[in-house]
């Protein structure tokens, strides 16, 4: 049985949890169901797709999610795109939640007189039965502009099978693709797993072409930074890139701030590992692993290290680690993909403990360092003590440059490095 909510007549009664969303604007607070919370998508994530979804060119029609959760996607498209809204959750709270969150960010954002917002509904159901969505609305007969679908799938583990996202994706995809304009391509975005692995995304890849054969894609990989991809989504038809077979996006700290975009045509190849001693005043840079997982590493190192030739000593992990000569051309907004770079000034060949950490503070303190972070896998019990001891005995010193501790991957050496200053401008390639 399918019923449908206008978020304007809906009711908070029974809903356990009003919070705010760290990276929503300040009085922007969300509703949700029993555990729905962990699940939601982060306002600033939300928001950003929606802009990025109005700058195509859709249909008429309602944007539909199929399986919107706490609404906070839905709800970021209605402002930004200005369209009436159809949401359905097969839990009723939730969906409860989502027309709650809808009415909520139509009135901060001072939306709500507008039609877009008059004409939303969530419908609580089943999402791959839209005859029986369709029935529970005024009007029986609609027209879908955008699909956006973001289908639960096992929480806390590393890997699953496609047949556990639920809805299914191939039953929502057939059931909706009656309902797009027929004249032109459809626009969807598939917001998937990051765990997916690329047997995986070509099987997606072959579920929509069952039902569009050769549409128009552009894989898109976005991180919020820690060295992690924290969403995996496929963008298809009227909002597919047109410039990209494959784009990274990384999210900004904050939301003044523009996020970095990087786009390929090109075919995903993975950069080789390749052995090779280390060596003092050659560059070491651990560079953004989510950039590494998404295929574009090659073509943004053409931009910040052009004319070299770097050695990849790891390719895996969350500190995916390059070896080259000259300091990296950094612009402002590259930061953000960089977690450490600086030159190899000792080679260290003692492994770092509570029994050491005095002798890593005498080499520092002979470089003028007045910090050093570690940049490599240690035991998470000892890597607070290790880098609490280095900091407060650093601290008390004259140092005047930052650096780093990296570990070689082919050898158990640790590498001290200096990080580039201000005041040690890098010298031109």
């Amino acid at each position: 049985m399918h019923r449908a909510l206008q978020p304007i007549d809906a009711s908070t009664e029974g809903l356990v949890e009003l919070a705010k969303d760290a990276t929503a604007p300040e009085g922007l607070l969300f509703h949700h169901a029993n555990e729905g919370r962990p699940l939601a998508t982060p306002w600033q994530i939300a928001a950003l797709r929606a802009q990025m979804v109005s700058q195509h060119e859709l249909p008429p029609g309602y944007v539909l999610d199929c399986a919107c959760g706490s609404g906070i996607q839905l709800a970021a498209y209605g402002a930004a795109l200005q369209r009436p809204l159809l949401g359905v959750e097969l839990a009723p709270e939730r969906a409860q939640a989502s027309a709650i969150n809808v009415r909520t960010v139509a009135h901060h954002t001072r939306n709500s007189d507008q039609d877009w917002y008059l004409g939303t509904h969530i419908v609580s159901g089943d999402g791959t039965d839209p005859k029986g969505v369709v029935a529970a609305l005024p009007n029986n007969e609609i027209e879908v502009a955008f699909l956006h679908l973001d289908p639960a799938r096992p929480r806390n583990s590393r890997t699953h099978a496609l047949e556990e996202m639920q809805p299914p994706l191939h039953l929502v995809l057939a059931s909706w693709a009656p309902y797009f304009d027929k004249n032109q391509p459809p626009s969807l975005l598939l917001d998937l797993s990051p765990r997916l692995t690329g047997a995986q995304r070509i099987e997606v890849e072959s579920i929509v072409d069952a039902i569009w054969p050769d549409i128009a894609r552009t894989w898109e990989w976005t991180s919020r930074g820690r060295g992690r991809v924290d969403r995996l989504a496929l963008w298809l038809g009227g909002v597919a890139d047109a410039n990209a077979a494959r784009r990274f996006i990384r999210v900004p700290a904050s939301l003044a701030d523009a996020p970095i975009v990087l786009r390929s045509k090109g075919l995903l190849t993975a950069p080789e590992v390749r052995y090779h001693p280390p060596k003092r005043g050659e560059q070491v840079s651990i560079l953004d692993a989510a950039l590494m997982e998404s295929g574009l590493m090659e073509e943004w190192l053409h931009r910040v290290a052009p004319m070299q030739q770097g050695r990849w000593a790891a390719v895996e992990g969350r500190r995916p680690q390059l070896h080259h000569d000259h300091p990296l051309q950094l612009e402002v907004q590259d930061q953000g993909l960089v977690q450490a770079t600086g030159r190899v000034v000792e080679l260290l060949k003692f492994s770092l403990d509570e029994t050491t950490v005095d002798q890593l503070v005498s080499v520092s303190l002979e470089h003028r360092l007045a910090s050093v972070k570690l940049r490599f896998d240690i035991d998470p019990a000892l890597q607070p003590k290790l880098q609490g001891s280095l900091d407060r005995q650093l601290k008390r010193r004259h140092g005047d440059r930052e650096g780093f501790v990296a570990q070689h991957p082919h050898g158990d050496l640790l590498l001290l490095c200096v990080c580039p200053s201000e005041a040690e401008p890098s010298p031109p390639i």
